[in-house]
């Protein structure tokens, strides 16, 4: 469904009912609402007052309701719209729309464009994705993510980062605002679930898509699906599809067919979308993020917002933005520490950053090796080189004491670069750092 078939609906709604047809203003206004925008939001984009917007709203949402005998609030506003488009009450005619009362039966003449309206069903499995408590300080990232999604109609994207950044809850908080825009939403983790015919499968038996064309493909069924329906395909943990001790992206020999999906929905136009989360990249998943391309990617970087941690307990202490800037602004290290601070710390922030080191927590700790056990023998050697310095270095420093090749070399630090362990600075000379949590950590081990 898209913003112009809504805006069309209410333009006729209101013209029915108020004799007028929208303004630019009122256009402005719906599509807003349709995106899932506060009304401040609209109002500061446009250069309105956020009152007069509200005004507008609620003008726009009384019209809607004497004529559909139905209260329309913002709330249900997405969802009523939708409902009507696919109602049985609902007649396109010729590009007019016809009302029809409940108790009449439909005629049981049908037209192209009717009988597609009965095609399309809902379905949504989301019965692993992740509830959302608090959201913060990713609203750049979101209006990101919504821009490709919604008004660009982007094929495939990837939201990559470090374990624990926030990938997974930035995708959910975009699902929770826009699910009615889609007829099919599935979101699936590939820590539990990983064939990706039985993904397929479940899609199509649960989803009442029996009208869809069957192949004896997979991947050909579900471009079918993509093609035909406005989909929400959400794959997190797609790191699981690689192999541990290889460099990033190296497909596990049963996983192939993912490569090829994924390249599939790269190349073959669809009506949907498929979003990625994981914590490597692999080939399929770049893009040079140009405006015409069907393919972006998104990379998290640590939050920036103190208020962040009024969700952990800590707030009002002037010390908490050198706190964030300490720990590079990643979730679940400041929830760790967030932690530490209250148990151990008795709550004060000062105390906790007047230690001499920079501290790294047990379960901190643990995530972290978590992860490195995904990495090759050369990213290690790479990686525990880099730990040794306190400053950044050149590619040429870091060659001195690393038995490497210069291919090896070069394809470890891309790698590196592909899992966000490794920070490239770009000026007169290209420079090579980590981020402190992880030389910190690797200092740690090295101790052990």
């Amino acid at each position: 469904m898209t913003i112009t078939e809504v805006l069309q609906l209410v333009d006729r709604l209101v013209e029915k009912q108020a004799g007028k047809h929208l303004n630019d203003l009122e256009k402005t206004v719906v599509k807003g609402l349709w995106e899932g925008k506060t009304y401040s939001q609209i109002a500061d984009e446009h250069g309105y007052d956020t009152n007069y917007i509200g005004d507008t709203s609620r003008w726009l949402f009384k019209q809607l309701s004497e004529e559909l005998d139905e209260k329309v609030t913002r709330a249900n506003f997405c969802w009523t719209i939708e409902r009507v488009i696919n109602s049985q009450f609902v007649g396109l005619v010729n590009s007019h729309i016809t009302w029809c009362h409940p108790n009449i039966q439909p005629s049981s003449t049908s037209t192209p464009e009717t009988e597609e309206i009965n095609k399309k069903t809902e379905y949504r499995d989301l019965a692993i994705a992740p509830s959302i408590a608090y959201f913060c300080d990713r609203t750049t990232e979101l209006q990101t993510l919504s821009h490709w999604v919604l008004e660009e109609n982007t094929r495939l994207i990837s939201v990559l980062g470090l374990p624990g950044i926030g990938k997974t809850t930035l995708v959910k908080k975009f699902v929770d605002l826009n699910l009615q825009k889609f007829d099919v939403v599935v979101w699936k983790s590939l820590k539990f679930s990983r064939s990706l015919d039985s993904i397929i499968t479940d899609i199509c038996a649960n989803g009442n898509l029996d009208n869809l064309i069957i192949t004896d493909n997979a991947i050909s069924q579900l471009i079918n699906i993509l093609s035909q329906q406005r989909c929400l395909l959400i794959l997190d943990d797609v790191q699981e599809l690689f192999t541990p001790g290889q460099l990033a992206g190296e497909y596990k020999s049963e996983y192939e067919d993912y490569k090829t999906l994924f390249s599939s929905l790269r190349e073959i136009t669809h009506q949907s979308c498929a979003i990625l989360l994981s914590q490597e990249q692999s080939q399929e998943m770049f893009s040079f993020n140009d405006n015409l391309s069907p393919v972006k990617y998104l990379e998290l970087k640590g939050l920036t917002d103190p208020n962040f941690f009024t969700s952990l307990g800590l707030s009002g202490d002037r010390n908490l933005s050198s706190l964030m800037t300490a720990y590079e602004g990643h979730p679940a290290y400041l929830k760790d520490i967030a932690s530490l601070i209250s148990h151990v710390f008795g709550g004060k922030v000062s105390e906790f950053l007047a230690e001499d080191c920079l501290i790294i927590p047990v379960d901190t700790q643990l995530q972290i090796k978590d992860f490195f056990q995904r990495l090759s023998p050369i990213e290690e050697q790479i990686m525990l080189k880099l730990s040794q310095w306190d400053k950044p270095i050149s590619k040429e420093e870091l060659k001195q004491g690393l038995d490497l090749s210069p291919i090896a070399l070069i394809n470890g630090l891309q790698s590196l670069k592909r899992r966000y362990l490794i920070n490239i600075i770009a000026g007169e000379k290209v420079l090579l750092d980590l981020s402190n949590v992880i030389r910190a950590y690797l200092r740690i081990t090295g101790e052990k």
